[in-house]
């Protein structure tokens, strides 16, 4: 009996041991999101007031074919067009959520290609594509992957300092990043954070201070330190793919 009994203790433990390591997991996915004030919404399920567009081919708000659309509470971006939406006003030291999905199409020299967006952030200069920003890059097989455009630039978690050329761009791999191959449909066969085509994805990214934090499902997917510049407007990308977004709110920092 006094053998049974101990048996029954030590799986009683094993259970609570294997439910804490699941729970502690689970909190380890969890962003640490620091301190905030309430949600500014960028979009709300109606309308885009809070983003002016740009278009490479038509300018500032000008978007006669509808490459921006809002149905049925979401965004949809077409991507036959190169461009993007912008906020009306620059942010500092923010917590921005966003949800995104792939659609189908890929157009000019995406065609055939990966499906490729991205959120611009810190964004200074003139209206273009693409302006001195740094970037969350979205494209399917490398999604939280940095990017560093026209002058931008950033500190790895490796020490190395990465900066875009002027017109031009450089990257930084997301943590634990496989081959990539740029082909549509691509998924990392090592580390995918994305979920699964058609599926929703959730977007965090933290700029506190001297370090920059992007998260996708919940997972660290890369940290730099130093960015510049450190402020500025965010944009969010029409790049040959089309791909919609929704719940778009920005939590400024306490």
């Amino acid at each position: 009996m006094m053998g049974r009994g101990r048996s029954g203790v030590l799986a009683a433990l094993a259970v609570g041991f294997g439910c804490m390591a699941v729970v502690t997991a689970r909190a380890a996915d969890k962003p640490p999101i620091p301190p905030h004030g309430p949600a500014e919404v960028l979009f709300d399920g109606k309308g885009l007031a809070a983003f002016d567009s740009f278009l490479k081919t038509k300018g500032l708000n000008s978007d006669p074919d509808h490459v921006f659309t809002v149905e049925h509470g979401v965004i949809h971006i077409s991507g036959k067009e190169m461009g993007y939406l912008i906020t009306k006003q620059p942010f500092h030291d923010f917590y921005l959520r966003a949800e995104f999905k792939w659609g189908e199409g890929t157009y000019l020299e995406r065609a055939g290609k990966a499906r490729d967006s991205g959120i611009l952030y810190n964004i200074q200069g003139e209206q273009k594509v693409w302006p001195r920003s740094i970037e969350f890059q979205i494209v399917e097989g490398g999604t939280g992957d940095f990017w560093m455009t026209d002058g931008a630039a950033l500190t790895g978690r490796d020490g190395k300092r990465v900066t875009g050329p002027a017109g031009k761009a450089e990257k930084i791999d997301r943590f634990g990043k496989g081959p990539w191959q740029n082909v549509v449909g691509y998924r990392d066969p090592v580390g995918e954070l994305e979920r699964p085509h058609g599926k929703w994805n959730v977007l965090e990214l933290v700029t506190e201070g001297n370090t920059v934090r992007q998260y996708v499902n919940g997972k660290l997917a890369n940290e730099g330190t130093d960015p510049f510049p450190k402020e500025g407007k965010i944009l969010i990308q029409s790049e040959g793919a089309e791909v919609y977004f929704r719940n778009i709110k920005l939590y400024p920092l306490q």
